[in-house]
């Protein structure tokens, strides 16, 4: 497929598609007038980067972290390095949580202050 209908089938610019390349991230053939052609599988590839960038990780990470989707081929070392991603992931899935409780008590005590007229709890 060419570059438009991935970036239309991924919901991906153009502009971004061009981007992955750049960072080794996404790989197209050209035709002979230049133009870029995907495989059918780069649109899995690039909900796969989408899903690692969102998570926090760099174009230089996921282009690591990604290689044995390329070539087929896993190390010791990369899946080392997988882990160690999945539990920096863990922590701050964590602390987001925390975060999440902590605003839901302010909520529950700024609701309260509007019924009652009561003081905002002040939690440490």
């Amino acid at each position: 497929m060419r570059i438009g209908e991935l970036a239309r089938r991924t919901g991906v610019t153009t502009r971004a598609l061009r981007y992955y390349e750049e960072q080794s991230l996404l790989t197209a053939e050209r035709s002979d007038s230049g133009q870029r052609h995907y495989s059918e599988s780069a649109v899995d590839r690039i909900q796969l980067i989408r899903q690692l960038y969102a998570a926090g990780l760099s174009s230089k990470v996921i282009a690591e972290l990604t290689t044995c989707v390329i070539d087929g081929k896993a190390t010791p070392e990369l899946l080392q390095r997988l882990a160690a991603e999945r539990e920096h992931l863990d922590r701050r899935i964590a602390d987001l949580a925390h975060a999440r409780d902590r605003l839901a008590s302010v909520i529950d005590g700024a609701s309260a202050n509007v019924r009652t007229g009561a003081p905002c709890r002040r939690d440490s």
